[in-house]
């Protein structure tokens, strides 16, 4: 079932998305060669608490940390790790979600370690830009299917793919709330979008083949091919005047 939002929720669930765009921007100044993904976690998770909110991916399904942190060929879901350092030239995906008040907020960036390569620099722009063509489609009278195939569309057109069996969700009273939002599609496809729906857009993108698969700790989604991906997400409101990024601050 969707559940639109009013004024009033949308604002709650903005303010947990404030606090995740601060954790973020906060993380990107450790985040550097040698740092452990343990202790990315560990930095937000404090961070978030300092906030008087709640990491709310710990524990959700039996998640085991605050945040997943995702390096690499590893798409999503990645768990921290004080074995898994970073690296020059890498890439890592953080994503974050918040609770506060019986209100949630969702969002991801991912971050050039040291020095990266012109095509992976390629990957993030795309996989960033893809993001916001998405967020341009979520428009009242408008269907999912417009999101998605916005994403796909340039994503392909620049030579990457986007991961299938994930995909982008509501989110509001819950972490994960219908529709599901996928990051392929055809136009004027899919569930109708409509003023107070409040959607976690998130488009996966891989550098090779769009497969995956679960990694042994069952929770690390990989590409299946072993190339690089990236992961964006907003969590946006539908509005009378277009769409509205909860999750961003100057």
């Amino acid at each position: 079932m969707i559940f639109l939002k009013t004024r009033e929720e949308v604002e709650r669930i903005r303010e947990c998305n404030i606090i995740i765009a601060e954790a973020l921007k906060f993380i990107a100044d450790f985040v550097r060669p040698g740092i452990s993904t343990w202790e990315l976690d560990k930095e937000i998770e404090t961070f978030i608490v300092r906030k008087k909110a709640r990491p709310s991916f710990k524990g959700l399904y039996g998640f085991p940390a605050a945040t997943c942190i995702s390096v690499q060929d590893e798409v999503v879901h990645g768990i921290p790790s004080k074995k898994r350092k970073l690296h020059d030239g890498e890439i890592v995906g953080i994503d974050v979600g918040v609770e506060k008040d019986g209100f949630f907020g969702d969002s991801a960036f991912t971050f050039p370690v040291g020095r990266i390569t012109p095509a992976v620099k390629k990957l993030l722009n795309v996989t960033e830009k893809s993001l916001y063509l998405g967020i341009e489609q979520s428009q009242a009278d408008k269907k999912v299917g417009d999101i998605g195939h916005a994403i796909q569309r340039y994503v392909e057109k620049n030579g990457f793919s986007v991961v299938r069996e994930l995909v982008g969700h509501g989110v509001g009273r819950k972490p994960h709330e219908d529709p599901q939002i996928p990051n392929f599609g055809s136009p004027d496809k899919g569930a109708v979008l409509k003023k107070g729906m409040v959607l976690a857009i998130e488009p996966m993108v891989n550098m090779g083949a769009h497969e995956v698969y679960f990694a042994e700790d069952e929770w690390t989604v990989k590409t299946s091919d072993g190339s690089v991906s990236a992961h964006f997400e907003h969590s946006i409101a539908i509005t009378d005047n277009g769409p509205e990024i909860l999750s961003k601050i100057e």
